[in-house]
């Protein structure tokens, strides 16, 4: 459901709802404006409405310009304006940084927050596992079309397993074996000369002490979080990607389950029905 609304009354809250798929279609030949204002038109929206969202998306000083003119983020970001036309509730987005550089990945992230801030909900659905770890607060994993879990990123994040040490030190298999005779639980990471310790950053302390018992010194710690890629693989069972010492040339396929990430702004409860 919508809104509290069963989807066979989808109608009734449609216009509460925007929505982009992933590579938007616009006329190629007219600017930003024009393919707006057209929208605009057929749905009997204001056209002070237009300037409104283009200065969201931050393409008011390029409106009047073609859309084939754009980058692949500036036409993503004018698909984005056009769902916003109607001043939706619930915004759902299908992959809104495929195909884009970093930069415009770094520019969809801050748009989709802000978006968010302004008291709108937002669904992103993506299999760009880190982006939907920087800007979500809530995250639902869906597999073969099955719902596995849903709840917030820090609860899905707990299917990871705890947080980890990882060690920097010349001799990793000497102190591979005095860790394990100390109790730690750990091992060996693809890059050289690294362990990753299954241990909380508290007993950090721990840890060292028992190398430099033993003689052996770090050259680097850090602590490392839960990913939520590694969540998505526990919970949907899909098999790890290969390490570099493990890998044999074969190809890994991509999961058939993917991530579909409510964006609830800071103080305002998601939108019944409208995500997790």
């Amino acid at each position: 459901s919508v809104f509290g609304v069963p989807s066979s009354r989808y109608h009734e809250v449609a216009n509460r709802v925007g929505a982009i798929v992933e590579n938007p279609k616009m006329f190629p030949n007219f600017s930003g404006r024009k393919n707006l204002s057209l929208l605009a038109g057929l749905n009997g929206i204001p056209s002070n409405e237009i300037d409104r969202v283009l200065s969201i998306v931050g393409l008011a000083d390029r409106a009047k310009d073609t859309f084939s003119s754009y980058s692949l983020g500036m036409k993503q970001r004018l698909a984005i304006a056009a769902a916003l036309l109607k001043n939706p509730d619930l915004l759902i987005l299908d992959e809104p940084g495929n195909g884009l550089d970093p930069a415009g990945i770094a520019e969809m992230r801050v748009l989709i927050r802000g978006i968010a801030d302004e008291g709108k909900a937002v669904l992103v659905s993506s299999h760009q596992l880190a982006e939907i770890e920087m800007v979500c607060d809530d995250v639902t994993i869906i597999s073969r079309g099955k719902l596995i879990e849903t709840g917030t990123l820090d609860h899905i994040r707990s299917f990871a397993g705890g947080d980890n040490v990882v060690v920097s030190i010349p001799d990793r298999e000497a102190a591979l074996s005095v860790l394990t005779a100390a109790g730690f639980t750990s091992h060996r990471r693809p890059t050289p000369n690294e362990l990753v310790v299954d241990v909380l950053q508290e007993r950090t302390a721990e840890v060292t002490k028992a190398l430099a018992d033993s003689g052996l010194y770090l050259t680097g710690l850090r602590s490392e979080r839960p990913t939520l890629e590694t969540a998505f693989l526990n919970l949907t069972g899909a098999p790890p990607p290969p390490t570099v010492g493990d890998a044999r040339g074969g190809s890994t396929a991509r999961p058939e389950a993917q991530p579909v990430s409510s964006e609830s702004p800071a103080g305002i409860p998601p939108v019944p029905g409208g995500g997790a």
